[in-house]
């Protein structure tokens, strides 16, 4: 019976084990995550979602509360139109970041960064930009184009030295959609290094409408695959969303993948960065608890616990500090919610149809989620004091390599658990 560590992922004729771990942001996939996966062969993908905010907390900088302190007359303001982020203070906080990880890696794997194209920044293609060249000028093994299109995303950064050498990936959801961007990346003479085919059961923002679940990623994956075949490109194809086992992930082998990202199992280890009580409220969930809803002002649906405690909450819109969802005219729909709600009842502001969603990131308040969040419970120890333990990350990977018949193998028992 085969394996998934019976498969290598290919790049410039280098092995690697055929795993990626997603990149959640914000800061869920922490450092530590991302090198544990580099250390053992495979690839871990940190997030660059609100970076400024992630290297204040880790290195007790000021690029959060400086901006704050530049636009604190404007907190009142319905009109965030002037909020701008320092493009040099924007560079230096990817670049802090992105050097800690990149000095810190050992092993034979590789570290790639999540770049989330719906972080328009109140400047979409100035702060893209901006923190993709960043990230390459700190040595980022690979980036992976997500949360968007990205058609132009090549033309923006084909003049920096690395353009070239940097692995290049792309999220899509459809063959067609693919269709777009490799119309688009030929005109670089460049095309992705690979495609990350993501479905309807991955955790967080979706790639689909609300009718998520009419859809199978193992049909796109197979049209993704013969499209591929069809234009004659030999580009590594990774299957993500809903592999939660071994044997799930060898299932998308078959049909011609050269991987799988993995993120769910992920969320319970020691090395996310998850709170713990978080990582408890997931490993506790049952499939009831997860649900997919229109809250995130980004326009795409978002899977997460039903719990989070995000939902409804009435935070007044902290784009002064924040802003990372302003659009191009610095507009978020959360402060169109907020207003609405405040000027119907300013004394018990309860926000339900959409969330301040950098606020809630950064206090880890919406807990998003994979569909297979309720089976986590089956990958932990449950401890004699009724919470569950949190497994090692290289434990989480090598049960994914080893494993057959769609088993799940907790960490080795030991003389405190129950």
């Amino acid at each position: 019976m085969k394996k998934l560590d019976d498969y290598r992922l290919q790049f410039d004729g280098r092995d690697y084990l055929p795993i990626m771990i997603g990149g959640m942001g914000v800061d869920i996939s922490a450092t530590g995550l991302a090198l544990a996966a580099a250390r053992l062969g495979g690839i871990g993908h940190i997030s660059d979602a609100m970076l400024p905010t992630v290297v204040d907390q880790e290195r007790r900088t000021s690029f959060v509360r400086d901006k704050l302190q530049k636009y604190k007359f404007n907190v009142a303001s319905a009109d965030k139109s002037m909020v701008k982020f320092d493009l040099d203070a924007l560079a230096s906080a990817t670049r802090l970041h992105v050097d800690s990880v990149m000095e810190a890696k050992k092993g034979d794997g590789m570290v790639f960064l999540n770049c989330m194209e719906k972080l328009t920044m109140n400047n979409p293609l100035g702060t893209l930009k901006t923190r993709l060249e960043s990230a390459m000028d700190s040595g980022i093994d690979g980036i992976t184009l997500s949360a968007g299109l990205h058609l132009g995303t090549f033309s923006l950064i084909k003049d920096h030295p690395r353009f070239h050498d940097v692995k290049l990936g792309i999220i899509v959801s459809s063959a067609r959609a693919l269709n777009l961007l490799l119309k688009k990346a030929a005109r670089t003479q460049r095309l992705p290094d690979y495609i990350i085919v993501e479905g309807p059961l991955a955790g967080g923002h979706l790639g689909f409408g609300m009718d998520w679940a009419d859809y199978d990623l193992k049909t796109i994956v197979a049209d993704v695959v013969a499209f591929l075949a069809e234009k004659d490109l030999d580009i590594p194809v990774i299957a993500a969303g809903g592999v939660f086992t071994g044997t799930d992930a060898v299932e998308y082998m078959e049909l011609g993948c050269s991987g799988v990202q993995c993120a769910t199992r992920f969320t319970i280890t020691r090395e996310c960065g998850l709170p713990g009580p978080v990582k408890q409220e997931y490993v506790k969930a049952v499939e009831e608890d997860i649900v997919v809803n229109m809250i995130s002002p980004t326009g795409y649906p978002m899977r997460m616990l039903q719990q989070s405690p995000a939902i409804g909450s009435g935070i007044r819109p902290n784009c002064e500090a924040y802003g990372y969802l302003l659009d191009k005219n610095g507009h978020c729909d959360y402060i169109d919610a907020y207003n609405a709600v405040v000027a119907q009842n300013p004394k018990e502001v309860k926000v339900l149809d959409k969330t301040c969603l950098c606020t809630a990131m950064r206090r880890f308040k919406v807990w998003t989620c994979g569909h297979y969040t309720y089976r986590l419970k089956d990958t932990a120890n449950l401890l004699a004091d009724g919470t569950y333990e949190q497994p090692p990350a290289e434990h989480v990977l090598r049960d994914y390599l080893y494993s057959t018949d769609h088993q799940v193998h907790r960490p080795p028992l030991k003389a405190h658990i129950v």
